[in-house]
């Protein structure tokens, strides 16, 4: 009974590790955002632990440029982790492809608000976007694409 017992502790301790390890990532939106929000709890169900701030629609978008998100990048919120800076309704697992591979660049964005991607509405009826790499330089490519369902 002992031997189970130790067995079962040890196979649950990498699962308990992580949840104790979550990845901090600071989301900065405007006040009373419900898909900020529910963007902010699909991280938390995937791994990461969301803390937000609220800005002014002014000031949200002075950050957003400051932090070097291009103009036709701009979406509903910007996400800190890391170094890396997230625009918009990008996937956790995309993310965690960022941290993993740590590429030379400013960070993620999925310009606008696509319908189905995380905290807009039901995956299933998800509309096709894709997540863009944002270099240094200002130029973007796409990170992952996302088709319609």
């Amino acid at each position: 009974m002992k031997l189970s017992l130790t067995v079962l502790v040890l196979a649950a301790l990498p699962a308990m590790q992580a949840l104790a390890q979550s990845t901090p990532i600071e989301v900065y939106k405007t006040n009373g955002c419900g898909c900020c929000l529910s963007w902010m709890d699909h991280l938390k169900e995937n791994g990461f632990a969301p803390s937000g701030e609220d800005m002014f629609g002014g000031l949200l978008v002075r950050f957003k440029l400051d932090k070097g998100v291009p103009q036709r990048m701009i979406s509903c919120h910007t996400a800190i982790v890391d170094g890396f800076v997230i625009e918009g309704h990008v996937p956790a697992s995309d993310v965690q492809r960022l941290l993993e591979e740590r590429p030379d660049a400013i960070g993620l964005a999925v310009p606008g608000m696509p319908y189905g991607s995380p905290g807009m509405g039901p995956e299933e009826e998800r509309e096709a976007y894709d997540v863009f790499l944002i270099r240094k330089d200002g130029s973007t490519e796409v990170f992952s694409s996302y088709s319609s369902n």
